[in-house]
């Protein structure tokens, strides 16, 4: 079974991350333009004043970031991690749980095998650090770790035309006072069903974020996943809970991969650089 190997302490921002927001004068300027504006929003950032030399980091999404990052970006592409897997073990008191009675929330776990899908999300300034880190480690109990993101599109207007790119990532480890660990599918499907917390229901962060795999990520699999989706829904509907007093409000809608202006049906076009072969007929 994916685990990690061995009980560490939570990790701090990695210093190479950390290093690009605590120069002390970024995002002064920022600031002083927009002191009554206290809540991120999920959109790309406008912001074409940022010189080349202003710091600037991806964090990668594969929970509730998938379909609200609540920060502005710059850039927002999918693609996916090596060696974690996508696992319900993570407890929630704060956003889709409360104390007594937590939500289930993702997490990711080692797995030397695994590949967790998600998007990457490019921020500059210290704004959507700071707010990243009172939502994801403060409230959520998640530490920072980073790793190499590989883009689904490849595109000559990021910096890695599809080659990995490193990323910070929330991860929730057993030793946070939220860990709530492994149990039967079934048992974690039963949890997220009743369980709500001041973000709304907890069926919400999973079936959200199922329909983010299905709409733009097709053909991927994700079995843990897609079978708590399943036993979520039948529950929801043996229960008689209309679907419509779950889901909430519809969150704003994200332009993700926005290198791809047109999405392009299958072609030949590489095919016909093959070089042709000439067949011959043999008498068996």
């Amino acid at each position: 079974m994916a685990h990690f190997s061995g009980h560490r302490q939570p990790a701090q921002v990695p210093a190479h991350f950390k290093d690009l927001f605590t120069n002390g004068q970024l995002g002064a300027a920022e600031e002083s333009n927009n002191n009554d504006q206290n809540e991120q929003e999920n959109r790309p950032s406008n912001n074409n004043n940022a010189g080349p030399s202003d710091p600037a980091c991806w964090v990668f999404g594969y929970g509730s970031l998938c379909w609200h990052p609540g920060f502005t970006y710059t850039k927002c592409i999918t693609g996916y991690i090596r060696g974690y897997v996508r696992r319900f073990w993570q407890g929630n008191v704060t956003h889709r749980g409360c104390e007594g009675k937590p939500g289930r929330v993702a997490t990711l776990v080692e797995d030397k095998e695994g590949i967790t899908w998600g998007c990457a999300y490019r921020i500059t300034g210290s704004t959507a650090l700071d707010y990243l880190k009172q939502r994801e480690c403060t409230l959520g109990g998640y530490a920072t770790i980073d790793t190499k993101f590989f883009p689904r599109v490849a595109s000559q207007d990021t910096p890695f035309s599809g080659e990995a790119v490193e990323v910070l990532v929330y991860v929730a480890t057993p030793e946070n006072i939220h860990w709530l660990g492994d149990d039967p599918v079934e048992e974690i499907a039963q949890q997220i069903v009743s369980c709500r917390g001041p973000s709304g229901h907890n069926a919400e962060y999973l079936l959200r974020l199922a329909l983010f795999m299905h709409d733009e990520i097709p053909g991927v699999r994700d079995d843990h996943l897609f079978e708590l989706e399943r036993l979520v829904l039948e529950e929801l509907y043996r229960r008689q809970i209309p679907l419509s007093s779950v889901m909430g409000r519809n969150p704003d809608r994200i332009r993700r991969d926005s290198h791809e202006d047109i999405r392009r049906p299958p072609s030949f076009e590489f095919t016909s650089r093959v070089p042709d072969t000439k067949l011959r007929c043999l008498n068996i």
